[in-house]
């Protein structure tokens, strides 16, 4: 049985016909939709034309390089980017990571290490997606709600929540409450306000 659903598109980038051949039909077998391309040019156009979920592309490129082909991928999209590489250093991972990257593996690659290395990519991916959704929501709600902008801040400070987490709880206990987001917020703000008097007799 395939470990991946049919679904999930690839798109594997490598100047190497053996090892783009290699891991492509490894990928393929595992379930994988596959798409190839042997330059950075070739990966730009497939991104546009028939965006996949994760880039694999290999770091070192002709012509346009893995880096600079991944800095242009995030200028037209969201798609993520995963780095393989025949240099194992220090500078070869900051220079993926600072571009994207959400992996590094050295090649050669197994396959299992790169079908559990896809899977935790396109799982971050994934959470980055949500966290910029959520802070997307969070900014158009404080532009629009005074109290939603203090619950926020209530709950980021007693939960220690980032921004965007404190703002998905809410919206959480809106949803499962049945209740408008504005009049939830309100009773938190109204609760704390009525407890802060009460503290600073003690």
């Amino acid at each position: 049985m395939s470990s991946a659903a049919p679904q999930i598109r690839l798109l594997v980038v490598d100047d190497d016909r053996l090892v783009l051949a290699n891991v492509a039909d490894g990928l393929e077998q595992a379930g994988y939709a596959v798409s190839r391309a042997a330059t950075g040019e070739d990966a730009l156009r497939i991104c546009a034309e028939a965006p996949p979920e994760l880039v694999i592309m290999d770091l070192r490129l002709p012509g346009l390089s893995g880096v600079e082909t991944a800095r242009k991928i995030r200028e037209i999209s969201k798609i993520p980017v995963f780095f393989l590489s025949a240099f194992d250093t220090e500078n070869a991972v900051k220079e993926a990571v600072a571009n994207g990257g959400l992996g590094y593996l050295v090649k050669p690659v197994r396959l299992n290490q790169l079908l559990t290395s896809i899977k935790a990519a396109l799982g971050r991916a994934a959470d980055i997606e949500t966290l910029e959704t959520a802070e997307g929501h969070l900014r158009i709600a404080l532009q629009g709600d005074r109290n939603i902008g203090i619950a926020t801040g209530i709950l980021m400070e007693r939960h220690r929540l980032m921004a965007a987490q404190a703002f998905e709880a809410l919206r959480g206990d809106a949803r499962a409450r049945q209740r408008k987001l504005g009049e939830v917020a309100a009773e938190i703000v109204g609760a704390c306000e009525t407890l802060s008097p009460l503290r600073s007799r003690k």
